[in-house]
């Protein structure tokens, strides 16, 4: 071979290296060769639910005003699911204080780092025992049925915690926030 030609091969050579991954890229998206078909959140998507500031709620607290918000519904004694969630937000770890959690309805007092809220009026997407993951903003993101493994909401959280970062200022926010709410003294 030449010298002419073996140039030549490395220049073929050199524009493959660049054109390949071009060509198998288009091939996975063109024949859908390689890509999942399934989702990666375990709850439903929430978009058609209202800001939890419209919510027929009594005054809700939350910990941080950055926080994301694990709302679940109590509408007798929950004990059970209280402390199932309580051990999920523990399970967290340094997340954990990116997180607050609003037991909505049932008796007693709420679990250590929990807020208490009160149904106020009827919503007619409520249902018994259901667990609802709210964003910073208090808009419905994720929503789960009574019967869904804590280890799904827990990884579904995670992965919001870790692509939604909390901003540098976040540390020096209020430490308690109140958001919105129906209750009786409006």
């Amino acid at each position: 071979m030449t010298h002419a030609g073996r140039q030549r091969l490395k220049l073929l050579a050199f524009f493959a290296i660049f054109a390949l991954p071009v060509a198998v890229a288009w091939g996975m998206v063109e024949w859908r060769i390689g890509i999942p078909e399934g989702r990666t959140a375990h709850g439903e998507l929430q978009p058609s639910l209202p800001e939890l500031s419209q919510w027929p709620l009594t005054d809700v607290e939350k910990q941080g005003e950055g926080d994301w918000l694990l709302a679940f519904d109590c509408p007798e004694a929950c004990g059970a699911n209280a402390d199932r969630w309580w051990r999920l937000h523990r399970a967290l770890g340094r997340e954990a204080d990116r997180v607050s959690r609003l037991r909505i309805g049932g008796g007693g007092e709420p679990l250590p780092g929990a807020s208490l809220a009160q149904w106020t009026g009827e919503a007619d997407w409520r249902s018994p025992h259901r667990l609802w993951i709210l964003d910073p903003e208090g808009r419905p993101v994720l929503g789960y049925a009574p019967n869904v493994a804590t280890a799904d909401v827990l990884d579904d959280l995670r992965r919001l915690l870790r692509m939604n970062p909390e901003p540098p200022s976040a540390r020096y926010e209020s430490p308690s926030t109140v958001v919105g709410g129906t209750g009786d003294g409006e």
